[in-house]
């Protein structure tokens, strides 16, 4: 026996369907976004148009079995008398004909990626009806020719009619006789669409009900909506929720309309309704674009803007969020038929954020839900002018489209000699070097440029792999060029480009433009951003430390929210010009000659500057390291490590430890800032390590603390022994993953092979973005000998993955260490990751 529900109807709950009144909000999984919006205001006593939700079970279940599942069809049609029962409208007929749309309604939003249908349930006899309920056989003609086109574009896949409907439409005087309105613009509309595919628009209600709830079904797996997915990381077995409603008009009268409001501005984030009205139409005429709409608080009579103003400001209160709400005016009664979170851009989802913890009106929790760290990521980095390179685009400067193998947006002089790149680079030009191809012999002129674009070459070539070490913005594999090293040009089709002409670079898109194109920090990128990650570094108390290799990273870095420094000697030494002089040492000395005397010169020389401007952060400092992947170009690694295959192991070589204890000793000597230092040996794995290690420091005096680098599932194991012999230990976590995996490390930082052999399903997760099941058992072993005596971080290359931040973060680990760009994105990171274990 079926119970009242609070609505007084009887609960008619049934496996593929929910009414408004009786779903659970919270259900977005079944519901979808659209209906469990609809189903909370609806039960908030808000004014929403009555409808039921077709859960998104039907919608797996159509697509797996290519049919309507068993059950669905009666429940539909119970579910249609409920709401003549609740309008006292008749579906199809009259004296009140009950109109219908039906919407796509996802559990993720993806705007206008699938279908709708609106103003379903037109036949003759309800076409009768409505004029004579209305007075206006014009908005009955209108509404006919609306639902054709729309069914026939959705359903049936046909083009519009075009323009010779719309003139009968506009020919239709207010009181003609309502059959004949409708024979004539039916047969207009079937005339055409008969002449388009051949098909039919069911006249009979039902069958134009069920064939909208397919066809809403099929839009899941359209292509645009498989690409949005692809794009947004979306799951493709979700499935859509149908949503069924009762119609609103406005498009009844001139006191009628719809629109489209935001909460706050969805561009800038500033505060108050933002949106827009258009009088007399329907939704689909605000969104289509073929009418300008006014200023949501310019069109709307005073009191419905009243009444939208406050239930905004309440909506946005009780699910703290700024809103994306549609709305319809009929006769001047105000109506909601959606609301969901709102897109935004970076800086406005930066500015809400800041805001709503300013305000105290949203919980940390909230405020920072809907700020991703690649939003941080866009906020942060100065980069071209959206409208400049819009303009360079369509006025015939782009050159060429390669491979973005590093990202950054830059413009300076094209050389394409890297002698003449590093002299350019020297009298204080910006430089972009191009290659056919670069080898290690190109190395200085590399460091030098701001941007490098070769012809030849992927994600993991030489130029690649280099300009990823030195975060040199970066094009590969750019096919179209032709560089003319003897005659000085750049050839691309019929362009030829000389030798110290302007050219820009985007090493994302893998764009080249000719000419320069202006650079803009976004607005959002100074206050707003650093409040909001003050607040997120309070959540989680962790250290972020950030990569530096120049005194001029150290403000940067310190400016972004880093609590100290990381870097590296062999970078340090690369970046100041020094790699030839430190390769020779490598060769000359591993002999056993000497003590790498210079090493220590170059390190005392190039760390006091580095020191200096640290003043008193900790700095962590890598030792030389001959078996990573950059040292294969930047160390001449195969060279070296042939000759003195000791090198390859961390303590082959002790005298190369000691130069380096010895060189960062007397640059903390030289500064006057108590600058806390630790220098950490990659690759470590054994406590008989450590504890080597320990004694070389003391062997220098011991000013220095050392740790170790764990890079492998064995140093992982060994951790405890390791850490007690240790001042510090870091685990450098995509070279543990690599090592999982079996798959090497610079493959981590590279879209192929791994999204191919992702979408064959031949791993269980990407080892990019998730920290494997394997791995996070060893983490867990490291995270158990954490102490005060012997602090354990994390050491993260590359762009950090949210998810992967906060698996570290529930496993313990509150010391990270990241390049200097990935500073914020991880602090807001982790304060997500504090507040939602809270």
């Amino acid at each position: 026996m079926s119970t009242p529900t609070s609505s007084g109807q009887h609960d008619t709950s049934g496996t593929f369907t929910r009414a408004f009144a009786e779903a659970d909000p919270a259900d977005v999984d079944w519901l979808g976004g659209k209906g469990s919006g609809l189903a909370r205001m609806a039960q908030q006593g808000l004014r929403v148009p009555p409808g039921y939700v077709i859960g998104t079970s039907a919608c797996r279940s159509y697509l797996q079995e290519t049919a309507v599942p068993a059950g669905l069809a009666e429940e539909v049609f119970a579910r249609l008398g409920d709401l003549e029962r609740e309008t006292g409208k008749t579906f199809g007929g009259g004296p009140v004909p009950l109109l219908l749309s039906v919407r796509s309604g996802a559990p993720i939003s993806m705007p206008g990626m699938m279908d709708t249908i609106l103003n379903l349930g037109v036949s003759r006899d309800a076409a009768i009806a409505l004029a004579e309920v209305t007075g206006d056989s014009r908005f009955v003609a209108d509404l006919i020719a609306r639902f054709h086109a729309m069914y026939s574009e959705t359903v049936l896949g046909a083009l519009d009619p075009g323009e010779g409907v719309d003139v009968l439409v506009h020919a239709v005087e207010p009181d003609e006789d309502a059959g004949a309105v409708y024979d004539r613009i039916w047969a207009a509309c079937e005339h055409a669409l008969a002449e388009d595919t051949g098909d039919s628009v069911p006249s009979e209600p039902r069958e134009q009900l069920f064939g909208a709830i397919e066809a809403v079904f099929r839009s899941w797996n359209t292509r645009r909506a498989r690409t949005y997915r692809d794009f947004h990381k979306i799951p493709h077995d979700l499935g859509t929720a149908v949503v069924v409603q009762s119609m609103v008009f406005g498009n009844l009268s001139a006191d009628s309309g719809a629109g489209v409001v935001f909460t706050r501005n969805p561009v800038t984030g500033e505060p108050g309704l933002f949106g827009e009205y258009l009088a007399h139409s329907q939704g689909e005429d605000v969104v289509a674009g073929t009418r300008t709409p006014d200023p949501v608080v310019e069109a709307l009579a005073p009191d419905v803007l009243a009444e939208l103003r406050t239930t905004c400001e309440e909506l946005e209160s009780a699910q703290g969020d700024v809103l994306d709400i549609e709305f319809t005016v009929e006769r001047s009664t105000l109506y909601f038929l959606q609301v969901r979170s709102a897109k935004r851009t970076p800086e406005a989802a930066v500015r809400i954020a800041a805001d709503f913890l300013a305000e105290g009106t949203v919980a940390p929790t909230a405020a920072l839900r809907n700020v991703s760290p690649e939003q941080v990521r866009q906020v942060q980095r100065p980069g071209f002018d959206d409208d400049e390179v819009e303009q360079a685009r369509s006025g015939d400067r782009l050159l060429t489209t390669g491979i973005g193998a590093c990202p950054g947006q830059v413009s300076g002089t094209l050389v394409l000699d890297p002698d003449r790149a590093k002299e350019c680079a020297d009298a204080g030009r910006d430089v972009i070097l191009a290659r056919a191809v670069t080898s290690p012999a190109d190395l200085h002129g590399m460091i030098a440029s701001q941007g490098i674009v070769t012809a030849t070459g992927g994600s993991t070539s030489h130029a690649a792999v280099v300009a990823r070490a030195l975060g040199t913005a970066c094009v590969v594999g750019a096919g179209a060029i032709e560089v003319d090293e003897a005659g000085r040009t750049l050839t691309i089709g019929d362009r030829v480009i000389a030798e110290g002409e302007e050219v820009s670079l985007d090493g994302s898109t893998g764009e080249l433009f000719t000419g320069t194109i202006a650079t803009s920090t976004p607005a959002a990128a100074t206050g707003a951003l650093a409040s909001l990650l003050r607040s997120a570094a309070e959540e989680s108390g962790c250290d972020v430390l950030a990569r530096v290799t120049l005194p001029s990273d150290v403000p940067v870095a310190r400016e972004a929210g880093a609590t100290g420094l990381v870097t590296a000697i062999d970078d340090v030494l690369a970046a100041n010009g020094h790699l030839d002089g430190l390769v020779q040492q490598l060769l000359a000395d591993a002999d056993g000659a000497g003590g790498f005397g210079q090493v220590a010169d170059l390190v005392a020389e190039e760390f006091s500057e580095l020191f200096a401007a640290a003043g008193d952060v900790e700095i962590g400092v890598r030792a030389i390291d001959l078996v990573a992947d950059e040292s294969r170009e930047l160390l001449q690694q195969t060279a070296v490590t042939t000759r003195h295959p000791e090198l390859s192991v961390p303590l082959g070589r002790p005298a190369l430890v000691e130069a380096q204890l010895r060189g960062l000793a007397r640059a903390l000597d030289s500064t006057v800032s108590p600058t806390r230092v630790h220098l950490a040996v990659r690759h470590i794995s054994d406590p008989a390590e450590a504890v080597g290690l320990r004694e070389l420091a003391a062997k220098v005096g011991g000013r220095i603390s050392v740790g170790a680098y764990l890079t492998s599932p064995r140093s992982a194991y060994r951790a405890a022994g390791i850490a007690d012999g240790s001042d510090v230990v870091w685990v450098e976590v995509r070279a543990l993953q690599s090592a999982v995996f079996g798959i090497p490390a610079r493959q981590m930082l590279t879209a192929e092979p791994l999204d191919g052999y992702l979408r064959r399903g031949m791993l269980a997760s990407d080892p990019r973005t998730t920290l494997d099941p394997a791995v996070q058992e060893l983490l867990a072993k490291v995270a158990a000998v954490q102490s005060s005596s012997c602090p354990v971080g994390m050491r993260l290359t590359g762009e950090v993955p949210e998810e992967a931040a906060a698996q570290l973060y529930r496993l313990g680990f509150r010391r990270f260490a990241v390049d200097a760009g990935e500073a914020r994105p991880l602090i807001l990171a982790l304060g997500k990751a504090a507040l939602s274990r809270g």
